[in-house]
């Protein structure tokens, strides 16, 4: 009895690893292609924030295809989760998910920063799946605060999950919105910290220093985590632990690279909006096959 009660729990576990082996490889197989779909729009379209959104979208990525209880079908029911990407600037990657997840038709992008196109450089609500106009950056944090608090006022059990930049993060607003989360208990919000180092003029601790980012956090009464924010299996596991502490706001510091995934644009301060030339997109098209 207790040989075949062995061999039965090690073939669960071996389905086990298999699982997650396959959720692992698909999350992989995902970002390469969006990031080469980043690209191409951004390339078609000779404008767009190519170093932040190819940091930040494997955080997208895991969120979409393995956290978010959200699809075009529920987009309206008030039990949704939220999710606000405050660095609204890097719109392109928001945008090649949630086409991807069918929200709009993908050769919608085919019109991005063209005339008269609801698909411009940050997010508005007139697109399908936005579900705030976003990029007035400090605007994400007390946005996604306010939403949490009337889940919990109207006894609601969505999440709310907003995306920051390590640039925007001196705004002062960002900071009422971190005392006033901790103060209403709200452990249904998480905010992401796409932790790149790099701003439009420069690296962010030159710019204006916020570390040590967690020790911010933490006194202002929130529970954190630091995470490789380009390890799909790493940021799974971070939002899998959600909430980090019962009665607290949660924020996942992601250690992202700008420019991830391309050589000569990693770390690379002038892709903050750099648009590639025609040989560079295919250089980067190539190491991204």
């Amino acid at each position: 009895m207790e040989a075949t009660k062995d061999v039965t729990l090690t073939l669960h576990n071996s389905l086990l690893t298999d699982d997650s082996s396959l959720i692992t490889h698909h999350l992989s197989l995902k970002s390469r292609e969006y990031r080469r779909k980043i690209l191409k729009y951004i390339y078609k379209a000779k404008a767009g924030h190519t170093g932040g959104s190819l940091s930040c979208i494997d955080i997208l990525n895991v969120l979409y295809n393995e956290v978010l209880n959200v699809s075009p079908e529920t987009f309206t029911s008030p039990d949704r989760d939220r999710y606000i990407q405050s660095k609204g600037h890097c719109v392109e990657a928001l945008f090649v998910v949630l086409a991807d997840k069918g929200f709009f038709p993908e050769s919608d992008l085919e019109t991005l920063c063209k005339y008269q196109s609801h698909y411009i450089g940050h997010p508005t609500r007139k697109v399908n799946g936005v579900e705030q106009n976003t990029g007035a950056l400090g605007h994400g944090l007390p946005m996604s605060a306010g939403v949490a608090l009337a889940a919990k006022m109207d006894n609601r059990n969505y999440r709310v999950f907003t995306l920051m930049g390590d640039g925007e993060l001196p705004e002062g607003s960002n900071w009422e919105a971190a005392l006033t989360a901790a103060h209403y208990k709200l452990d249904n919000l998480c905010a992401i910290v796409d932790l790149n180092g790099l701003q439009i003029t420069g690296p962010t601790k030159d710019v204006c220093n916020t570390e040590p980012l967690d020790k911010k956090f933490e006194s202002f009464g929130w529970a954190t985590r630091h995470v490789d924010g380009n390890d799909v299996v790493a940021l799974k596991e971070a939002f899998d632990a959600l909430p980090f502490e019962t009665g607290k706001p949660s924020v996942i510091i992601a250690h992202t690279v700008k420019g991830k995934g391309v050589s000569f644009m990693e770390n690379e301060l002038k892709w903050h909006h750099g648009v590639p030339s025609e040989e560079q997109y295919k250089i980067a098209m190539e190491e991204l096959a």
